[in-house]
């Protein structure tokens, strides 16, 4: 017995659509344009599900990190490191030790089992416990770039978007039931602008109940309606994904929407009924009691692994001028300009431009296909008249030459697509 599967199009249009599209997935697979553009790697002697960032891709992520960490601190945010192991204490509290089948088996040290951690909530609620909270110190939003470890089944693994070791954008809000809505409100405003920076759409969710779940109908109740109401004043669509949250609580889920129309999973807000009264999460109110503090997980970009591997396809490794490992590529037209060359680059690299030289001994064209191959998002090519008239002839990456220009005008028009985070060429 053999089995067929296949699909059929009403229409020679929408066939001609989907092989398009299929082609467009081809050319913009993160794993072959890792490897073509030098960002990252997978070294099989070292393990499967673990990225190794080479320089270019490492400033794309540093890039990313520095970008999160300024908004997150401009937010309010306190940003916080955690250990990368910790002993199996603080997973039976929080319950992962019985339920969560990701984490790896346990190492011993002094005779006690200490495990990778596979998620940074119950280190953030350990600073929290540092001191006592009373009422008027919250909200207290912790966030941190934490590399957790999960296992998964080799068939699964993927380039960067499954791995084994990961960095999450991780922040945890601790705060009273009257705040709640506005935290969650603020996260969706921080949300929306990360998104719309990245030039990336998305779809977003709410996720309700499911049918194993942990806590009573009313806390229930308060967190669904307080996500739904958060969601109608930030302006939000959403869809209804009934049955679909986490057994602890219900949450907003964001699928990012790239240039292909395909969902990518994305920015996650999610209010936690469990672990607060699994760890006696608390603060003392203006009645001198002790409450249950509200605790809200969220992660905005999701992983920085899958976000930049996202990123890669949807821009096809031609990264926008401020996301750019290289912002220009100095082309002299022959030997004759490589000290010149050389002496711009120095010049850029001084003012805070990240320029290269091509030295080689090829033609101009050849230079100017490999930088457009490079994805590098400006060439700036030197010849003799260049040169007498302090100018570089301009090359854009999609829009070809774009003439003469004097070189502190270029100096400026770049510094200004940086500094606005411009999705498109302001040359």
């Amino acid at each position: 017995l053999q089995r067929i599967y296949g699909t059929s199009f009403p229409q020679q249009k929408q066939l001609d659509e989907f092989l398009h599209m299929i082609e467009e997935a081809k050319r913009r697979d993160h794993r072959i344009l890792g490897s073509r553009l030098d960002l990252f790697s997978i070294q099989q002697v070292v393990g499967s599900g673990l990225i190794h960032w080479h320089p270019k891709g490492a400033i794309v992520r540093d890039l990313i990190e520095r970008f999160w960490k300024d908004e997150h601190q401009k937010h309010g945010y306190s940003l916080v490191y955690t250990p990368h192991i910790a002993s199996d204490n603080l997973f039976r509290i929080s319950g992962h030790l019985e339920k969560y089948d990701a984490m790896y088996s346990p190492m011993e040290i002094d005779g006690e089992n200490y495990r990778l951690k596979p998620m940074n909530c119950p280190f953030h609620i350990q600073i929290y416990q540092s001191h006592t909270r009373s009422y008027r110190d919250l909200p207290i939003r912790y966030a941190e770039l934490g590399t957790v470890y999960r296992y998964e089944r080799s068939g699964v693994l993927h380039g960067m978007l499954r791995v084994r070791g990961f960095t999450q954008d991780d922040a945890h809000i601790f705060c009273r039931p009257d705040q709640l809505e506005d935290e969650v409100l603020s996260t969706l405003e921080l949300m929306k602008y990360l998104m719309q920076t990245f030039g990336l759409g998305y779809d977003v969710f709410l996720s309700t109940r499911p049918e194993q779940s942990f806590g009573t109908d009313d806390e229930w109740e308060f967190a669904t309606k307080a996500l739904a109401n958060t969601l109608e004043r930030a302006g939000v669509p959403y869809t209804v994904d009934a049955g679909e949250g986490v057994f602890y609580g219900p949450k907003i889920d964001v699928k990012l929407v790239d240039v292909l129309g395909r969902p990518w999973q994305g920015p996650t807000i999610q209010v936690d009924l469990q672990l607060p009264q699994r760890f006696g999460v608390e603060y003392v109110g203006s009645d001198n009691q002790t409450h249950n503090a509200i605790m809200v997980h969220r992660a905005l970009l999701g992983s920085l692994e899958r976000f930049i591997g996202c990123l890669i396809e949807h821009y096809a490794g031609a990264f926008p001028l401020w996301l750019a490992p290289v912002h220009a590529m100095v082309l002299p037209l022959t030997d004759d300009q490589s000290d010149a060359a050389t002496a711009l680059v120095k010049r850029m690299r001084e003012q805070g431009f990240r320029a290269d030289v091509d030295l080689s001994s090829e033609k101009i064209g050849a230079k100017i296909r490999d930088a457009e191959l490079q994805r590098i998002p400006y060439m700036l090519v030197l010849g003799k008249r260049e040169i007498e008239n302090g100018t570089v002839s301009v090359r854009a990456r999609d829009r070809g030459d774009l003439g003469a220009k004097a070189i502190d005008d270029v100096f400026a028009v770049l510094a200004d697509e940086i500094k606005t985070k411009s999705l498109e060429s302001m040359m």
